[in-house]
């Protein structure tokens, strides 16, 4: 069986997708993971064979649209929803080329896109194959995006007949049941074990034992190079050093040696997060989707920072279970901050639900019990 992989444009959604790559090739199978040319120096270092669908950066699907024009920012929830959409369906429009250019000679018997690789659909369109759906992480967009990703795409839709993308064959849920939205898409699903994943390095003991003090990680997620990004991180370690912890901001080494200079007292490098996080007593991020769920698989506390309202809805879940605090983008003032992370540090309920909630995420099948599944869908 031949699968096609298609991620996003960062490396997150590809961390995401290759555990179930990992294991379709452990089982026998081909396996080819789609992404950008920008993402080629993480797809390199992630053992699982790769192609690069466009040059399109980021950056550029978030600031641009097709025709190189300017988008603003989206501000309130209606812009936010389509922006969303758009993005992601103007990656699908500028990859789908390149995608049946490989099938001619490497024709895939199944196809499997993270939560918005809306270039997954077109590909099933096109050659009439089955389509997986893989969430990325715990966040749900709704259907409400998925309809702007349709509008988006209406150039590449109506030569196939189309007014709307395909639904996918089989949905791949990795959320925690306990955070789990109601299920009224009546798509096919199959729950999956989540297995953490990123770019790692040689270790060092530190990063393997609890410290004396509690451990604060700080962390913008797999973008800590973009300015804003880094200005995060500035200003949470500011908010934090009043603390009595001991700060680890997990930053490529381009920025790491500003963050020390400022704050001498922090560690501040790439460190792997996925080894990192069972030993931290709080982990403080910008609302990156996996890096909330590597904090639920360590079973730690997390406050979640986010700069939009789009996720609010999963968000408010994962504070309703009790496994840690969001603070939405009007709450976030300095005091707040400290304050909420100093009672994520005292209070002992955070943590035992954060245990449960990992207790629930590796109670669920491993990716290679699911392999079974997909041979089966692609046989039909």
């Amino acid at each position: 069986m031949k699968v096609l992989f298609v991620a996003g444009a960062s490396a997150a959604t590809l961390f995401a997708l290759t555990p179930l790559a990992q294991a379709l090739r452990g089982a026998g199978h081909e396996v080819i993971l789609a992404s950008t040319q920008e993402m080629v120096p993480v797809a390199e270092r992630l053992a699982v064979p790769f192609v690069a669908v466009t040059d399109r950066t980021l950056a550029s699907l978030l600031s641009t649209d097709r025709a190189g024009e300017p988008v603003p920012r989206p501000v309130t929830m209606a812009e936010q929803r389509r922006f969303a959409g758009t993005w992601f369906a103007r990656l699908a429009a500028f990859s789908i080329n390149s995608l049946l250019e490989l099938s001619r000679s490497w024709r895939p018997d199944l196809v499997v896109g993270g939560t918005s690789s809306y270039a997954a659909g077109l590909v099933a369109a096109h050659l009439g194959i089955p389509q997986v759906r893989q969430a990325w992480d715990t966040l749900a967009t709704g259907e409400v995006v998925d309809r702007h990703a349709d509008e988006e795409l209406a150039p590449e839709l109506a030569p196939l007949g189309l007014t709307a993308l395909p639904r996918p064959d089989l949905f791949l849920d990795i959320c925690p049941p306990s955070l789990r939205a109601p299920d009224e898409d009546g798509i096919p699903s199959r729950t999956m074990r989540w297995i953490p994943g990123n770019s790692q390095r040689q270790l060092e003991p530190w990063m393997l034992t609890r410290p004396v003090r509690p451990r604060v990680c700080v962390t913008s997620g797999s973008r800590v190079a973009v300015t804003e990004n880094q200005e995060f991180l500035r200003r949470l370690t500011r908010r934090l050093s009043d603390l009595d912890v001991e700060i680890v901001v997990p930053a490529p080494e381009e920025v790491a040696p500003e963050l020390r200079a400022a704050f001498p007292g922090i560690r501040a490098g790439w460190v792997p997060l996925d080894v990192l996080a069972p030993t931290c007593s709080v982990i403080v991020h910008h609302g990156g989707g996996v890096t909330a769920l590597t904090a639920l698989h360590a079973g730690v506390p997390q406050l979640v920072l986010p700069s939009f309202e789009l996720f609010e809805e999963s968000w408010t879940r994962l504070a309703k279970s009790g496994a840690g605090t969001v603070l939405m983008p009007a709450e976030q003032s300095d005091d707040r901050v400290a304050e909420a992370c100093r009672e994520l540090l005292t209070g002992t309920a955070y943590r035992e639900r954060a245990g449960e909630l990992a207790g629930e995420i590796h109670s669920l099948p491993v990716p290679a019990e699911l392999v079974s599944a997909l041979e089966e869908l692609a046989s039909r």
